[in-house]
């Protein structure tokens, strides 16, 4: 029997939103260039071309070592990094002006934490090096190709049959040190008498299983593109190495499936499970230390546990207002069932973006180039995509998370239900204007050298920084358009949360699914996707957690330079975005225009006020 779809708000009845000036009329393109004398770009950096090199070089290195987990590329990448670290020392740090001492001292910070990175990717593939010791020999293959060595088509068939026999032993090592089954079970394993000696069991655990899967699908990219390289040029090489190679490929194959089905747990038809590679608490202050964040793993927490205290009060007050007492959580539930109806997200998503743009350029709170409200476009998520991000995703193009006919109907409500009309009136600015896509838009165009820096304390906090501004200013209207602001902000206190408890170890991926269940108030397949997207996902270690940091890093600088009527909001917000992507803390040197030593160390407690005197 088919479920009733829940009630849905119809978009008519939405406030009208007046249409911004720049989406009035094509013609008008005039307005959609800058003033050309003088182009603005305050403070240019008398390094900026030194670390524009810099990139361009990198970039190059990184293209032509360009094999995952190589030796050769890790070497060269070392190399490449402490003769840049010598090469900077020469530069007469005491003549540079604010922003040529601010790129010196980011430059000097990339460096380190290049050279850190190194140094953890070294440490994790000699943790799968057992699982994977085949793998610096189909690497040299690799490499040699690279070198643009003569190849031995003999030679190279032998390697390829020694690598196929070298996997076949090693899953047959991590077959006899699964657990044991029953005696039925395993009975076509057992070997005839005459049998070789059976290798030494290995026991990996799940996650070095989960890494070591990961660097055999690289691996296996690697050999294939080895292997087209000369196969059909050289009629000696395909004559002996065609079929060695079909027998490599089918072994790496076969072996990566193994260890992700019977080690790490992966189901056919089923969502891959959540494993993660956690860090520990040495790198995350590392990493910390990298971004400029003078706080430990454990004031970390204390502060978010002191912004979720103060969500919960802001819900209870909604929730009251709306007839549920004290019970945040029933009237959560009740914001939830305000979705549009299958079809008109698009609409709701294009006209929250004109009322954001509206409310923020008529209390002249930071300035919109026109050409960046024409250029923005909508885009609708696939469904395999929302498994992975079952909400908005901004920037230039929004993708928009909605129903698609494929889905089964416990996802279409799962998702009709985690971006309803009061999440997605909170969302949609996070993502466009005057979130990502302004952000994005003013960092191609102002110090772009510094996209070498970019940092998520950065990118997510500006965003979230922007949520709390403009529940300052007023723009929830209603106790719903509050639950659905203080919605995401408690999740955003829930992300320091439970992705640091994962990286020290202290929480499962399962743990925190039914953290963001029972203490946000996710739906489950959203709060899973979360989790997944955090921890399967590109997202550094640090990226969950920079949303609430960097967003007090911002609270605390806007108290410093606009409440204290240093600023006006226009002037603070439009200084921030001409800075360029960098840490916070630089921004911050750049906008009061501080003369930084070289010595310097990050010592902004931004975060030490309570939560009530913000």
């Amino acid at each position: 029997m088919r479920r009733r779809l829940a009630p849905v708000l119809l978009l008519a009845a939405a406030t009208t939103i007046p249409t911004p000036p720049a989406a009035r009329a094509l013609q008008d393109a005039a307005a959609w260039v800058p003033a050309l004398t003088p182009l603005e770009n305050p403070s240019p950096s008398e390094l900026a071309p030194i670390v524009a090199r810099f990139t361009s070089d990198r970039d190059a290195l990184l293209r032509h070592f360009d094999a995952p987990g190589s030796p050769d590329r890790r070497e060269a990448l070392r190399a490449f990094t402490k003769a840049w670290q010598a090469r900077i020392e020469t530069i007469d740090f005491g003549a540079l002006g604010v922003e040529g001492r601010i790129d010196w001292l980011l430059l000097a910070n990339r460096l380190r934490h290049d050279l850190r990175l190194l140094d953890r990717e070294e440490q994790r593939i000699a943790e799968t090096a057992r699982l994977l010791p085949f793998s610096p020999r189909l690497l040299d293959l690799y490499d040699a190709r690279r070198r643009v060595d003569s190849v031995d088509p003999t030679a190279a068939a032998r390697t390829l049959s020694d690598i196929a026999a070298q996997i076949e032993k090693t899953r047959k090592a991590v077959e006899l040190g699964l657990p044991a089954e029953a005696p039925a079970a395993r009975a076509d394993r057992v070997p005839p008498a005459a049998a070789t000696p059976a290798p030494e069991p290995l026991r990996p655990t799940r996650i070095v299983a989960y890494r070591a899967a990961a660097m055999l699908k690289d691996q296996r990219d690697i050999l294939s593109k080895w292997f087209r390289f000369y196969d059909g040029y050289d009629p000696l090489f395909g004559w002996w190495c065609e079929a060695p190679y079909k027998t490599a490929d089918a072994s790496l194959e076969k072996y990566a499936r193994f260890l992700r089905e019977k080690v790490v747990g992966v189901k056919e038809g089923e969502d891959e499970p959540i494993v993660g590679d956690p860090i520990g608490r040495e790198a995350i202050l590392q990493d910390l230390a990298d971004e400029l964040i003078p706080y430990s793993p454990e004031e970390l927490v204390e502060i978010a546990e002191r912004e979720f205290a103060w969500c919960e009060t802001e819900l209870k007050k909604a929730s009251r207002e709306m007839g549920f007492g004290d019970d945040w959580k029933k009237a959560l539930e009740k914001v939830k069932t305000l979705h549009v109806e299958p079809g008109k997200q698009a609409d709701l998503v294009r006209d929250l973006h004109r009322e954001a743009v509206a409310f923020v350029t008529t209390r002249d709170l930071v300035t919109v180039p026109p050409l960046a409200d024409v250029v923005w476009r909508m885009e609708m998520m696939s469904p395999e995509r929302q498994k992975v991000n079952p909400f908005f995703l901004g920037g230039e193009e929004l993708l928009v998370s909605y129903p698609t006919s494929s889905m089964s109907e416990e996802d279409k409500m799962m998702s009709m239900r985690g971006n309803n009309v009061a999440f997605a009136r909170a969302t949609v600015f996070h993502e466009q204007i005057p979130g990502h896509h302004l952000q994005a838009f003013m960092a191609e165009r102002f110090n772009p050298h510094r996209n070498a820096f970019d940092s998520p304390f950065l990118v997510e906090g500006w965003a979230l920084h922007w949520e709390m501004l403009l529940w300052d200013q007023g723009f929830p209207r209603t106790p719903e358009d509050r639950i659905g602001m203080l919605f995401w902000r408690a999740h955003r206190c829930a992300r320091i949360l439970f992705s640091l408890g994962f990286h020290l170890g202290k929480m499962t991926p399962q743990q925190c699914i039914d953290f963001l269940v029972e203490r946000v108030g996710h739906e489950r397949a959203n709060a899973t996707a979360e989790v997944r997207r955090s921890f399967n996902g590109d997202y550094s270690p640090l990226y969950q957690l920079a949303y609430m940091m960097g967003a007090l890093q911002f609270r605390a600088l806007q108290h410093e330079l606009v409440d204290s009527g240093k600023m006006t909001f226009r002037d603070f917000h439009d200084a921030i975005l001409k800075s360029g992507d960098m840490p916070i803390a630089m921004i911050r040197a750049s906008v009061t225009r501080e003369k930084l030593p070289k010595d310097y160390r990050a010592s902004w407690r931004f975060a030490g006020e309570p939560a009530a005197a913000r």
